[in-house]
């Protein structure tokens, strides 16, 4: 029992219950799509890269794109209730490889979100409480300071996150409400105030887009944001993950989706031109301002901030301050409701522990909840640079995930004949294969604003899903995974492309180091006209180069390594697949073997009589006219085993049974003998057999005439033979050697007569 009424007291259901109102459903949605990147990413990369014109049209038409993606949403929401959302959808259209993939994929993103959300809070402390918390103990990792105390009010609203979450589904599907909509209207309240006291002038002088040669065209710029679309809006599709917990019917989610996603643009062009009509002093325009936010401490660093208090003073701050605080905290709870019902989902399928998919008596999946929270306690400590590669990382698999969601749709659209979910499907399937070309190969457009290390971590969270998967392979003994290899072709091919991308950024970046140096070196020497340094500089040079070498050589070495260690695990988890597979067809042989032989006699059985039937009718629909397709059916009964049984027992009468087989099986030494009922068995005969058929009939009624006078086993058959031009199934032929069997039945159960002899006639 976690709390004292009881009400999280786990139970054995493992189903998770319905709550979720329309307008808590659209709180989910936006609350968990923007957070704190909101007033962060829009400053330093949408106006910096684009202006507030190509930041708004990048936006607008990313929002478009997403509209599709959430139709196709709505379309798999409505055909599938189960929670897990892209997870389920992938699985149940391609199978359980494509759904360990994207939920792979989808895991990291909603978690990577979760983290940097979280690992945002001490900020506030630096922006606005004159950096209270940056004193006693720290570290510097990847060149972010740590300050302990920091660390540890990320990870106390991590742990009251999850503990809200534990507690009551409708306690926080409130106060998401209450904070969706806060956050809504103060940004929207900040706006029109600063706008009605003479922002719009300073918008209006200021350049549009982006200045300068590096910035690009219009248009190129507009589609770079664009581009950003998915990382911009994930997480608005995070209500499909609780389907199964909606209390209203699931065809309203495409208007929750189509509100959501308008509110989400809004929001983030309402806080692009708040930061853009107001600058300090010193500034001829935004631009300027936007370029030196780097240099800038306090509110002045945060542009939307210092718009609201150049406008409205403190009362502005304090508005934006709880607006930036809400979107923090529905971030948080938005992401890990996302994640603990894919934990939820993934355990049920048995991807995961079992314990993750129960739940408590408000039908909450607890052991999800806190384990998430676990697992991100540890995050806060590696520092915001380690948390922002991985979130670039989320680019990149949202765009898978988008991909997959999309591909799904077209694919089951097809199955169903929906024209409309179709063309949305497709559609959607393109763009973001058109996506993932800009963002995996950003080379062959511009210079890529994801940091190699992002590019690194991606390959290692591949490499770490091919070793995870390698696990479940062991562990699944139904044979649900492992089904498909292209699946994990296509994950080897993005593996090894990353790997050349992080080989190339990381090149570039040890030739960019070494002439910086040189140029260095050149300055020096110029400034101090030293001889003997001049005598110097060729060793200089070849020392330089010889770094770059060795730099080019190291990354090389990495990819290889990289990538021969993906081929190796792949290799291995496909013989796995293989063994698994050739166990599996053992093993059905052996069923099927048990299946086709009868038990009680050892020759076949009916059900091996009836393939082999379905077999013989196939050769006859296929024969040519020339075919002279000779063969004859033998049907046989034994006679007197219902006495047998009657006045010995059962035990007699399966030895009766067993006689009579063997006495079938010598004469038809050349052909399939069946068991097709208790006493009754059948032979197909062909070949010797069948060159012979009349010699052995006559054998085996003389053998049955002698059993008879002795007492000993019976029986009685009947002989028909296949003719070409009437028969055109098996069955009729079956049927004349039937009739004629019962016909020497009965002439078998005549009294014998005797000659003068004395001899049985």
């Amino acid at each position: 029992m976690l709390f004292k009424n009881g009400s999280s007291e786990l139970n054995n259901s493992s189903e998770l219950k319905e709550y979720l109102s329309p307008l808590g459903a659209w709180a989910f949605s936006v609350g968990t799509s923007i957070g704190w990147g909101s007033f962060v990413i829009t400053s330093n990369t949408y106006l910096a890269g684009a202006g507030p014109l190509g930041s708004v049209l990048g936006l607008l038409a990313g929002t478009v794109v997403m509209l599709i993606i959430g139709r196709n949403y709505r379309y798999m929401i409505g055909l599938y209730r189960s929670a897990g959302g892209a997870y389920s959808y992938a699985k149940e259209a391609f199978g359980h490889d494509y759904g360990f993939i994207t939920a792979w994929f989808l895991t990291l993103t909603y978690m990577a979100m979760f983290w940097a959300n979280a690992s945002s809070l001490p900020l506030f402390f630096r922006y606005f409480l004159n950096d209270t918390l940056m004193v006693g103990p720290h570290y510097t990792i990847f060149g972010y300071t740590v300050y302990i105390a920091e660390a540890m009010i990320s990870v106390i609203a991590i742990l009251l996150s999850a503990l809200l979450c534990a507690k009551s589904k409708k306690i926080t599907e409130i106060i998401m409400i209450f904070l969706a909509l806060s956050f809504t209207v103060e940004i929207a309240f900040c706006l029109y105030a600063v706008l009605s006291d003479g922002g719009l002038s300073e918008i209006s002088t200021a350049p549009l887009f982006a200045p300068g040669d590096k910035a690009g065209n219009p248009l190129l710029q507009i589609l770079k944001i664009a581009l950003m679309s998915p990382w911009a809006f994930i997480g608005f599709e995070s209500i499909s993950n609780s389907a199964q917990e909606f209390s209203f019917p699931r065809k309203k989610t495409g208007g929750i989706f189509t509100v959501s996603l308008v509110t989400t643009f809004l929001l983030y062009a309402f806080v692009i031109i708040l930061s853009v009509s107001a600058r300090p002093g010193g500034y001829r325009n935004w631009f300027e301002y936007i370029s030196d936010l780097g240099k800038i401490g306090g509110i002045k660093g945060l542009p939307a901030f210092f718009a609201a208090e150049s406008r409205l003073g403190g009362f502005g701050v304090r508005i934006l301050l709880f607006a930036l605080f809400a979107l923090i905290v529905t971030s948080l709870i938005g992401n890990i409701v996302a994640v603990s019902r894919l934990l939820f989902s993934l355990s049920k399928d048995s991807m995961i522990d079992k314990r993750f998919s129960s739940v408590t008596k408000n039908g909450i999946p607890v052991r999800a909840v806190f384990a998430i929270a676990a697992v991100s306690a540890v995050f806060p400590f590696l520092g915001r640079t380690a948390i922002g590669w991985i979130v670039d990382v989320t680019t990149i698999g949202a765009t898978i995930i988008y991909g997959f969601l999309s591909w799904a749709a077209w694919s089951v659209a097809r199955k169903e004949r929906k024209a409309r979910e179709i063309r949305t499907g497709f559609l959607g399937m393109v763009l973001m294969i058109a996506f993932g070309v800009f963002l995996i190969l950003p080379n062959l457009f511009w210079e890529s604003a994801i940091a190699r290390e992002s590019y690194f971590l991606f390959i290692a969270w591949s490499i770490l899903g091919i070793l995870f998967f390698h696990s479940i392979l062991k562990r699944d003994k139904e044979g649900h995974y492992g089904q498909s290899i292209v699946v994990w072709i296509v994950l080897l091919a993005l593996i090894l492309c990353m790997a050349l991308i992080w080989m190339a950024k990381t090149n570039k970046a040890a030739t960019d180091d070494a002439l910086m140096k040189i140029n260095l070196y050149i300055e020096r020497l110029k400034e101090n006209s030293d001889v003997q340094n001049f005598a110097n500089a060729p060793s200089y040079m070849r020392g330089a180069l010889s770094k770059i070498q060795i730099s080019h050589l190291q990354s090389a070495l990495v990819v290889v390594g990289l990538f021969v260690l993906s081929i190796g695990m792949l290799a291995n988890n496909i013989m796995i697949m293989r063994k698994r597979d050739s166990e599996q067809r053992e093993e059905l042989g052996k069923m099927r073997a048990l299946a086709d032989r009868d038990s009680l006699t050892g020759v076949k059985s009916r059900r091996a009589y009836i393939e082999y039937e379905d077999q013989l009718n196939k050769r006859i629909e296929a024969a040519a006219p020339d075919d002279r397709m000779e063969f004859a059916v033998v049907v046989c009964d034994v006679n007197g085993l219902k006495t047998v049984n009657d006045m010995q027992g059962h035990k007699a009468g399966d030895e009766w049974i067993r006689a009579a087989c063997s006495a079938i099986c010598a004469h038809f030494k050349h052909s399939p003998v069946f068991r097709i009922g208790g006493d009754e068995f059948t032979a197909v005969l062909m070949g010797q057999d069948y060159d012979h058929r009349s010699e052995i009939m006559t054998e085996l009624a003389s053998f049955s005439e002698r059993n008879k006078t002795l007492g000993r086993v019976v029986v009685a058959a009947g002989l028909s033979e296949f003719e070409r031009g009437k028969d055109t199934r098996v069955a009729s032929v079956f049927d004349r050697a039937d009739n004629l069997m019962y016909e020497n039945k009965k002439a078998l159960k005549k009294p014998a007569k005797k000659s003068d002899s004395g001899n049985i006639q």
